[in-house]
């Protein structure tokens, strides 16, 4: 029996890595040792788990689908452990996290120091990227995502809804004048967030009365990197219309200054992901913790851009007006 676990730790590290040279680096073992672990588990089972080449390791549905298997049983391993050895305290080993370039660059990362400080036992592995990930195939402890989630195998945390201001220069908008209402920026040089692979601008989203609208926009010079964006507009190309916690360190810098404040809205929401297990990770729970704290319901950035947190617009009551 302690052959066949050794066997499926080796089989793990393998296709998590898709390396058999990887996963002998981080097991202390040599690559032939990795290679016989894994043909005798083969064997053992009587399917193929890996199809090997010369170039490339990859698993084969069967080795997909027992993959999964093998990852929950070293998390009730490790749970064990954690339990009969009181680790909770000291969380120890590491944790792999995807998140969106812009929000993990402003909001999460400058804060994981501290947590890495309080833990100096923890290691974080952090893929900052736009994608959207594939838990199954990643070997992902958890996903901070803005917008829906569609993936019926996960479950979604939701910590925030994003806030998109409208911003221009100061100077900008002395040379220009300043929009009133959102139709107003027909006659302004916009700044719009450009989407390849759709082949489109992304629409500026406003409300009204407490009702939400889009609003098409276009301008001569469209990115797809909202930080550019705002790098443009403070240059004094146009106007721009960016979430909140990034155009926060602008606006208090005073180079950019928000305009069309009465019309902003609730924009997508940003969500922890994770996988379901019958007992997650102290890690992972750690982590979630983690970002309630670095993200509360009312952060900061909202406040310093908006001047106030805006509060959502409530139908009136029996007893009177709104308060």
């Amino acid at each position: 029996m302690i052959g066949n676990f050794a066997s499926i730790v080796v089989f793990v590290r393998v296709a998590e890595a898709l390396s058999f040279k990887a996963a002998a680096d981080q097991l202390a073992i040599s690559g032939p040792a990795a290679s016989k672990a894994i043909t005798r588990l083969e064997r053992r089972l009587g399917v193929r788990l890996l199809h090997r080449t010369t170039r490339r390791v990859a698993l084969t549905d069967d080795g997909q689908a027992f993959l999964e298997r093998c990852r929950r049983i070293l998390e009730d391993v490790q749970e064990a452990e954690e339990v009969l050895t009181s680790r909770r305290l000291t969380l120890v080993g590491r944790l792999r996290v995807q998140m969106p370039l812009g929000f993990g660059r402003h909001v999460i990362l400058p804060a994981l120091p501290a947590l890495l400080a309080t833990y100096p036992e923890l290691a974080v592995d952090v893929d900052l990227s736009d994608r959207v990930v594939d838990f199954a195939n990643e070997g992902l402890d958890l996903a901070v995502r803005i917008g829906p989630i569609t993936d019926s195998r996960v479950i979604a945390k939701k910590l925030y809804d994003i806030r998109f201001v409208t911003c221009a220069s100061p100077s900008y908008l002395e040379q220009h004048g300043t929009p009133m209402r959102p139709e107003d920026l027909v006659e302004h040089e916009c700044l719009p967030y450009w989407m390849p692979p759709l082949g489109r601008h992304r629409d500026w989203v406003f409300e009204r009365d407490g009702v939400p609208f889009s609003l098409p926009v276009s301008g001569r010079l469209n990115i797809n990197n909202s930080e550019a964006l705002i790098d443009a507009a403070q240059a004094g190309h146009g106007v721009v219309c960016v979430a909140t916690f990034l155009a926060a360190e602008s606006v208090k810098a005073g180079k950019l200054k928000v305009i069309l404040r009465d019309f902003v809205t609730k924009g997508p929401s940003v969500s922890a992901v994770y996988l379901p297990t019958r007992q997650l990770s102290t890690r992972i729970r750690a982590f979630l913790d983690f970002l309630a704290a670095v993200v509360p319901e009312e952060p900061a950035w909202d406040r310093s851009v908006l001047g106030r947190y805006p509060k959502p617009k409530r139908p009136p009551t029996r007893s009177g007006p709104l308060p």
